[in-house]
């Protein structure tokens, strides 16, 4: 059985959508976490080295970060595959997107909410977004017609701050396609639980 150790409405939310869309057993633990604003605190139940979420067990051995989570999951539960197979010819683009929301994305994002970005994360975020933009323009998701976690990861960034990316309807026909699907809805459900 996983355990999914998880805060409300944080970045722990997309691992629930993830282990619904693989139709994995797990259980969820809610613990606190210090938020942005001040609120919450560390939680001593918390298994995730930093207090933060998503941190997943399973027998006995803690996964955390989120790009890390993603792959092992969906190299274990291949029932539903939403990540490509070793072999695979999407397998080296998926690792690319979760790599890169984790090394791009997650820096980028961060820059642009402070106040004053550099000249250097300035361009950063112009390649994410031509980036981003020109995988969605050649299909309907980052692996063309292929729905998979590296989809989940950059979709929860636009689920809490869809302001985070410039407007381009693109971005919200993603976005309204992800929300539709029934493992995206249970996963809400189970948000708060």
């Amino acid at each position: 059985m996983l355990t999914l150790f998880h805060a409300p409405r944080s970045r722990s939310t997309r691992m629930i959508w993830l282990l619904e869309e693989l139709g994995a057993p797990y259980e969820v633990r809610t613990v606190n976490i210090a938020r942005q604003d001040g609120l919450g605190a560390r939680d001593p139940a918390n298994p995730h080295p930093h207090g933060q979420v998503p941190a997943l067990v399973d027998d006995g051995v803690l996964i955390t970060e989120s790009a890390a989570i993603a792959l092992y999951l969906t190299d274990s539960y291949r029932d539903y595959p939403i990540g490509p197979a070793v072999g695979d010819p999407q397998r080296g683009p998926y690792l690319t997107w979760l790599a890169y929301y984790a090394g791009v994305l997650e820096p980028v994002i961060g820059a642009y909410f402070r106040d004053g970005m550099t000249d250097a994360e300035k361009a950063a975020y112009e390649i994410l977004d031509g980036q981003l933009k020109g995988a969605l323009k050649r299909g309907t998701w980052l692996l063309g017609d292929t729905f998979s976690a590296a989809d989940i990861l950059f979709i929860s960034l636009l689920q809490f701050a869809r302001q985070a990316l410039p407007p381009h309807a693109v971005y919200d026909r993603w976005l309204e396609r992800a929300q539709a699907r029934p493992a995206f809805l249970r996963a809400l459900e189970k948000d708060d639980v």
